[in-house]
C-alpha cells in the first residue's frame, strides 16, 4: 500500500536579541479559590543538550496566526521572539493542503490581514497558491524572514513556576520563553477514518491534505471517502481523468453557488491606485457576511440561505431520485456550508458513482459495504476533514502543575478565557483557540483580535511588573458558560447533525455564535482584572 503517513501539527522558529533567564523571586497574588483542577504528579522538564537561546516570546506556526503575531510585535516594538516551525516553508494549511482546485471560501480582500491588503487578487476568491504566495509575501515585505526557524517541531512546552518561562524543546533544539503563543489552528492534523481493513489496502492511499502529486490518476479506479469541503473542490478537478469514480458519501452537504468571477483591469486598477477603495471593499466583505450570522442564529432564520441552496440543487440536478440523495436532511448551516459551481456537474457524469450505503471493510483491492456489494478499486482518497477538537498541541503543553493541556480538556472540556488563555497555563496564549472558529466569516478578523488582545496583554506584563498571568477560575468559567448559552439555540447546536465542530460529548467547543465585532470589542482591551497574577517588586 502507498500512502502519504499524516504529520504531526506544531511548528517552526525564528529570531532576535537573547535574554537572562528570569532570578528575581516572584511576589504571587493569592487566588480567590483553591484551583478546582488537581492534576497528576508533574512531569519532568525534558532533558538533554543545552538551551539554545531565551526568548522573551515563542510562536509556533508559521499560518496566519503566527506570522500576524509576528508582523505586529514588530510594528509595536517588539523584537524578542523565535517563530517555530516544523516545516521547511511557511503557510501552515495554505502550504500542506495543495489537492487540484484548491481554494479559499471567503472574498480574498476579506481573507487576508487588514494591515497587509493585497491589490493584485486574480478573482473573487483566491486560490491555494495565491494565498500562499501572499503569506510569503507578508513575511518578507514585513521583515519576518529572520524570525522564522524552520524543521524545528515542538516537542513539549513546560511551564517552569521558578523561573516564570516555558522550557521548549524542539527537534531543531532547546530554547526558553517568557510567553508562549501556539498559532497552529484547528485544520493542521488530517482525520483518518476507523475503517476495518484499511491498512490492508494494497493501492495507493492518501489523505486529501497530503496529496500525492507523484501518482497519475489517469485510467484509475478511485474511491473518495467523504463529501466535505476539500471533495467539493477537489473531485471535479479528477472526475474527468478517472476511468470510474466511487464517491462514498455518508451525509450530503449543503451548497450554494459560488459567486467567484475574474478580477476586470479597471478594478485592479482601483484597487491599486484608488485611496481607500481596498479598505472599503474588505469592509464591505465583512459586513455583508454578518448577515449570514444573524440568519444561523437561529434555525427559523435560515429559510432564505435554504432556498439559495435548494434552488442551486434543482437547477443543477433535474434527476429527482438523484437529487433526494443530495438533499441534506440537517437545518442548513449546521454542518460548514459550502460554495461550489463545479461539484453538481462533476457527479452526475457516467462515469461517477454515488454511494450512501455504509463502508463494512475495506479489502487489499477493494472496498465492501454493508449491503454486500464489492467494489474493487486501486486507489483511495481521504477527504475525511481535520481533528479541531482533538488537537496534538494540547498534548504537548503542561501547565503550573504539570498536566498536559490534553488532559485538562478531557476533564473540564475544552474551553478558553476569550478563545486565547487558560486556566492553569501561565504566559500561554492560544490563536483560534476554542470557540473562536467562525461558521459565516474569515478567520483572519478573528485572528486579527486575538492578537490584539495578546500584544495589551505583553504591554500589560510590562506596565505591572507582571513575570506570569492566567486567567481566574472563575472568569474562564463565567466567560464559557455565557458562550455556550448564546450557543444554545443556533443551527450549530440545534440543527439536526453532527459535525467536526461538535465533540464526542456533541458540545460545541469550536464555534463563535454570533457578529465578529462582538468578539473584536470584546478583545479590544485586555482584562487584566479577570487574571491572577504573579509580579516581582522593583529594587
Amino acid at each position: 500500500m502507498t500512502t502519504t503517513t499524516p504529520r504531526p501539527a506544531t511548528t517552526a522558529t525564528t529570531a532576535t536579541t537573547d535574554d537572562a533567564p528570569h532570578t528575581t523571586p516572584p511576589t504571587t497574588t493569592p487566588a480567590t479559590t483553591p484551583d478546582p483542577d488537581p492534576a497528576p504528579a508533574p512531569d519532568p522538564a525534558p532533558a538533554g543538550g543545552p538551551v539554545l537561546r531565551h526568548l522573551k516570546v515563542a510562536i509556533i506556526g508559521t499560518g496566519f496566526s503566527g506570522l500576524g503575531t509576528a508582523i505586529r510585535l514588530l510594528q509595536t516594538g517588539t523584537d524578542d521572539f523565535l517563530v517555530f516551525e516544523r516545516a521547511d516553508d511557511l503557510g501552515g494549511t495554505w502550504r500542506d493542503n495543495t489537492y487540484p482546485g484548491c481554494a479559499c471560501d471567503v472574498q480574498a480582500h476579506l481573507y487576508s490581514f487588514s494591515f497587509a491588503r493585497n491589490p493584485n487578487w486574480k478573482s473573487t476568491f483566491a486560490t491555494q497558491s495565491e494565498v500562499h504566495a501572499y503569506l510569503r509575501d507578508c513575511a518578507h515585505r514585513h521583515g519576518v524572514l529572520p524570525y522564522l526557524r524552520y524543521n524545528h517541531e515542538l516537542l513539549t512546552a513546560h511551564w517552569n513556576e521558578t523561573h516564570h518561562h516555558w522550557d521548549l524543546t524542539t527537534t531543531g533544539g532547546r530554547y526558553t520563553a517568557r510567553f508562549l503563543i501556539t498559532g497552529t489552528g484547528y485544520l493542521s492534523t488530517p482525520a483518518i477514518p476507523d475503517i476495518p481493513g484499511l491498512d490492508t489496502f494494497t493501492g495507493t492511499l492518501f489523505h486529501s491534505a497530503q496529496w500525492n502529486h507523484h501518482h497519475d490518476l489517469t485510467g484509475r479506479t478511485i474511491a473518495v471517502i467523504g463529501t466535505g469541503a476539500s471533495a467539493i473542490q477537489f473531485v471535479p478537478h479528477i472526475q474527468p481523468k478517472a476511468a470510474r469514480l466511487d464517491l462514498y458519501q455518508r451525509t450530503p452537504p449543503w451548497i450554494a453557488p459560488k459567486p467567484d468571477k475574474p478580477n476586470t483591469p479597471r478594478h485592479t486598477w482601483m484597487l491599486r491606485h484608488l485611496p481607500g477603495y481596498q479598505k472599503f471593499r474588505r469592509n464591505f466583505n465583512k459586513h455583508g457576511r454578518e448577515i449570514i450570522a444573524f440568519f444561523l442564529s437561529r434555525p427559523t432564520r435560515t429559510t432564505a440561505i435554504k432556498n439559495m441552496a435548494t434552488t442551486h440543487l434543482k437547477k443543477s440536478v433535474p434527476n429527482p431520485h438523484l437529487r433526494a440523495l443530495l438533499t441534506p436532511d440537517y437545518t442548513i448551516g449546521c454542518k460548514r456550508l459550502l460554495f461550489s459551481n463545479t461539484w453538481y456537474p462533476a457527479i452526475q457524469q457516467p462515469n461517477v458513482n454515488i454511494i450512501t450505503t455504509t463502508i463494512k471493510n475495506i479489502g487489499p483491492t477493494h472496498i465492501t459495504t454493508t449491503d454486500g456489494t464489492t467494489r474493487h478499486i486501486d486507489t483511495i482518497i481521504l477527504a475525511t476533514g481535520f481533528t479541531p477538537t482533538n488537537q496534538p498541541i494540547a498534548h504537548r503543553i503542561h501547565g503550573k502543575n504539570g498536566t498536559t493541556l490534553a488532559h485538562t480538556w478531557t476533564q473540564h472540556g475544552m474551553q478558553a478565557h476569550r478563545g486565547t488563555t487558560i486556566h492553569g497555563y501561565p504566559n500561554l496564549f492560544m490563536l483560534l483557540g476554542p470557540n473562536t472558529t467562525l461558521g459565516h466569516s474569515s478567520q483572519t478578523v478573528i485572528i486579527e483580535a486575538q492578537i490584539t488582545y495578546i500584544i495589551n496583554a505583553l504591554k500589560t506584563t510590562t506596565t505591572h511588573n507582571i513575570t506570569s498571568l492566567h486567567p481566574r477560575h472563575q472568569a474562564q468559567t463565567h466567560y464559557n458558560t455565557k458562550l455556550q448559552n448564546k450557543l444554545k439555540n443556533t443551527v450549530w447546536t440545534t440543527g439536526n447533525c453532527h459535525s467536526w465542530y461538535q465533540d464526542h460529548h456533541h458540545n460545541n467547543p469550536t464555534i463563535w455564535p454570533t457578529y465578529t465585532h462582538t468578539y473584536q470589542h470584546q478583545t479590544n482591551h485586555f482584562d487584566h482584572t479577570n487574571y491572577q497574577t504573579t509580579t516581582t517588586q522593583n529594587t
